[in-house]
């Protein structure tokens, strides 16, 4: 039967061997070990949403596994001119070994899985961002070496998609969450429902003064999603005290580091001081997005 990644809930069971995987093929690429282990496979990538990191990761991580990947716009597509979504999926699940879709909708996502034949990748919606959260976890657990017991504090808009598989991917891997947000921008019900069912800790505040002095991973994301662009000068406004500063970073636990997905707006949900400073593992963070997907597609394929 095959598997889908549309949230973080869907790879419950084997998170950490997924993140243990990204890791390990990591490690045995840059050692100079094979790791083609889908060779003669296609991947196909629509786009709903443009991108640099996502569209690279994947293609170049699907080279490294042996295979090839299929760029696709909504200009490729005949979905861009009407094709139903569910036509769409049959007819690529005929010609592609796996899809991943970065769309506008969850409905759209959760649509387009549901017909395809294959397993369908989330590269992103507008509920929830898997692959770049599992990223992150990969990241935090080559720089502490564990997950169990951190504690991630997150600041900006919590009603996001990053913000939602926070939730969910901390509570899987047993770390706890405090979401630092206006409290219009807080967190959907359902996300944060599910996260307790984990037992772990989580906080929800708007208060940003001390939120990271418990903090093993602070982390944060643009104000201003592709789709809010209407709202940049009102969401601006609304988070103009959320900014990552050193102030802040300093009254983490020293040894905190610094997560940002990107694209950064400077001065904005970050500081260059900070994403650019010691603590930040931004770049790390940006690489591993091609060994976490790696992994996922390893799994999802095999």
């Amino acid at each position: 039967m095959k598997r889908d990644l549309i949230s973080m809930l869907d790879v419950k069971d084997d998170l950490d061997d997924i993140i243990d995987r990204g890791i390990d093929l990591k490690r045995r690429a840059k050692s100079g070990i094979n790791i083609e282990l889908l060779k003669g496979k296609t991947l196909g990538m629509i786009f709903e949403k443009s991108s640099t990191r996502t569209r690279v990761s994947f293609e170049t991580g699907m080279t490294k596994l042996g295979g090839h990947a299929i760029f696709l716009s909504t200009n490729d597509l005949q979905l861009g001119r009407g094709e139903s979504i569910e036509d769409t999926a049959l007819v690529l699940s005929r010609y592609v070994d796996i899809i991943m879709y970065r769309a506008k909708s969850n409905r759209a996502m959760k649509e387009l899985a549901h017909h395809a034949t294959v397993p369908v990748i989330s590269g992103l919606d507008d509920k929830e961002h898997p692959c770049q959260v599992i990223t992150d976890l990969m990241t935090i657990k080559e720089h502490k070496g564990t997950l169990k017991g951190l504690h991630l504090v997150y600041l900006g808009d919590g009603k996001n998609n990053m913000a939602h598989s926070y939730l969910l991917g901390c509570a899987v891997t047993g770390m706890n969450i405090t979401i630092v947000a206006p409290k219009k921008y807080w967190p959907e019900a359902f996300f944060v429902n599910q996260a307790k069912k984990f037992g772990i800790t989580i906080k929800i505040t708007d208060l940003v003064k001390d939120s990271t002095r418990e903090a093993d991973v602070v982390a944060t994301d643009t104000w201003v999603s592709m789709g809010d662009e209407e709202q940049k000068q009102q969401r601006l406004q609304d988070f103009k005290d959320y900014t990552i500063d050193d102030t802040l970073m300093k009254g983490a636990k020293s040894d905190a580091i610094f997560l940002h997905c990107l694209p950064a707006y400077y001065g904005y949900e970050v500081t260059k001081e900070v994403a650019h400073g010691k603590q930040s593992v931004i770049f790390d963070e940006a690489e591993n997005r091609m060994w976490a997907q790696i992994a996922i597609m390893v799994t999802l394929l095999t």
